[in-house]
């Protein structure tokens, strides 16, 4: 079976989760129950970045021990994958002893090698970015990723020969499908060009917090080395089965604001190290609210757990892929998501259910016929969506469909058929359905599994999506979706 391994960035534990967090956990949640209908063998990591610098501070600002602190907020991430019904096959935390070793074991591997060194650095350090930015990146003076003066560093450090992959970098920047969309590859291959690369400080003096380096006590491992190396850690680098069946990962799904780290300093690590060399960074943009950025930082977020109690996990995964083309950045609201639930969840495909499941219910003849909806599902052209990861418009297609099978109800009026017409008629509705379900699931599982309950039928896989013999069995159930006053 073929595998297909699939990660989210890490996410820092100084505060709850926002809806920016929930969001790229759906993108990479669909796209991995997606490949679980075609057929292949899945591996879906998340989890949280918890040796991070502003971890640290933000314990010290809340008088709480580091380590408390950390376990609490990850907990909280935890909560909202189980909320956001995720299908991830792992959680890693970067306290944990599994990853502590490997990287410890990465870090002593490049020093053996000759590819990290001891050094001085002095430079603007960002505590957001967690990461040395140059004066010319500021503006007024400030850090533009988080509206904060940096602040000037100098102190010993280890180095990682970073400069020396300069060739490599502009080589794999220079494939298209490397990182998408394309014009996120050719802003990194521009700012190597333009910057060229040099080398990286992976050590810090002044943290208590943090990984230990394996040679040295009074250095901690810098968190951007150490959150990479995640997405081996969490498979058993490196003899463990895990890795060696699912590594490389087939996509990193990330921010666009750590594209750097993804797209330029691991894959570095990585070819210093020997390891081979992930398959797609995938980058997403970011949600806002009036236009500006959500940020734990400034303190513009809303709570997906929220949002979830108020409107349902389902209403918030379909609204976010359905609102937000992939790849760029879009505003969230509570009245546009309102708006979606009322508009397309009830009356396209609640009510296309319910009204249809109505009709079979007393219906007590022969539910079969010939296909004449079939006509109507572009199952291609959603394949084809989803294989360039337009989420937006393969979902925009699946509801396509759901609409094609409400013109169908009535131009067929059921509620004026009888025996073999009739039969007909829900033959080709129940089968839309069936096959609405099978398409939907990566989108709205919960809304999927209660479709097929009502149905009385198995969950089935994208080869299943073809109209053959009806094997049903009908319980109506209640409405899928409450319109929001």
């Amino acid at each position: 079976m073929e595998k297909f391994y699939i990660t989210t960035a890490i996410d820092y534990v100084n505060a709850k989760p926002h809806l920016g967090h929930a969001y790229e956990k759906i993108c990479a949640d669909v796209i991995a129950r997606w490949q679980r209908l075609l057929g292949r063998d899945v591996f879906f990591l998340t989890g949280t970045d918890e040796n991070a610098q502003k971890n640290e501070q933000a314990a010290r600002d809340a008088g709480v021990p580091v380590k408390e602190f950390v376990d609490k907020n990850s907990t909280k991430f935890e909560e909202l994958c189980k909320k956001l019904n995720l299908s991830h096959d792992d959680f890693i935390r970067t306290t944990q002893e599994r990853h502590v070793r490997v990287s410890q074991a990465i870090f002593k591997m490049l020093l053996e090698k000759g590819e990290i060194y001891k050094g001085v650095y002095e430079g603007y350090y960002c505590v957001g970015c967690e990461a040395f930015i140059t004066e010319k990146d500021l503006v007024d003076g400030k850090c533009p990723e988080h509206g904060k003066e940096p602040e000037w560093l100098k102190e010993e450090s280890y180095f990682f020969r970073m400069s020396k992959y300069t060739g490599f970098i502009l080589e794999m920047l220079g494939k298209k499908g490397f990182v998408l969309p394309d014009y996120r590859r050719v802003e990194m291959l521009n700012r190597v060009k333009s910057e060229g690369l040099k080398d990286l400080s992976v050590s810090r003096t002044k943290l208590k917090w943090g990984i230990p380096t394996p040679n040295d006590s009074k250095h901690t491992i810098y968190v951007w080395l150490d959150a990479l190396i995640n997405y081996i850690s969490a498979l058993g680098y490196p003899d463990g089965e895990k890795f060696k069946r699912y590594w490389p990962a087939d996509i990193h799904m990330i921010g666009k604001g750590i594209n750097w780290f993804h797209s330029v300093i691991w894959p570095c690590i990585l070819k210093a190290a020997g390891i081979e060399i992930p398959k797609t960074i995938l980058v997403h943009g970011y949600i806002n609210l009036g236009g500006e950025k959500m940020s734990k930082s400034r303190g513009t977020v809303i709570d997906p757990l929220e949002i979830i109690d108020k409107y349902g996990t389902d209403p918030l995964r379909y609204f976010l892929i359905k609102e937000i083309p992939f790849g760029e950045d879009g505003d969230f609201s509570e009245k546009a998501l309102a708006e979606r639930i009322n508009g397309e969840l009830v009356s396209d495909l609640g009510n296309l259910v319910y009204r249809v499941l109505s009709i079979a219910e007393k219906f007590h003849g022969k539910i079969e016929g010939r296909p004449e909806l079939d006509s109507k599902l572009r199952l291609e052209k959603i394949k084809k969506y989803m294989e360039s990861h337009e989420l937006h418009h393969a979902l925009q297609e699946i509801m396509a469909f759901a609409r094609e099978a409400n013109k169908y109800i009535n131009e067929k009026e059921p509620w004026k058929q009888e025996g073999k017409e009739l039969g007909n008629t829900l033959y080709n509705l129940l089968e839309g359905i069936r096959i609405l379900a099978i398409l939907l699931e990566p989108f709205i599982p919960f809304t999927a599994e209660k479709i097929n309950k009502q149905l009385g039928t198995k969950p089935g896989l994208l080869k299943d999506c073809r109209f053959r013999k009806w094997e049903g069995k009908i319980n109506k159930g209640d409405y899928l979706f409450e319109r929001v006053k």
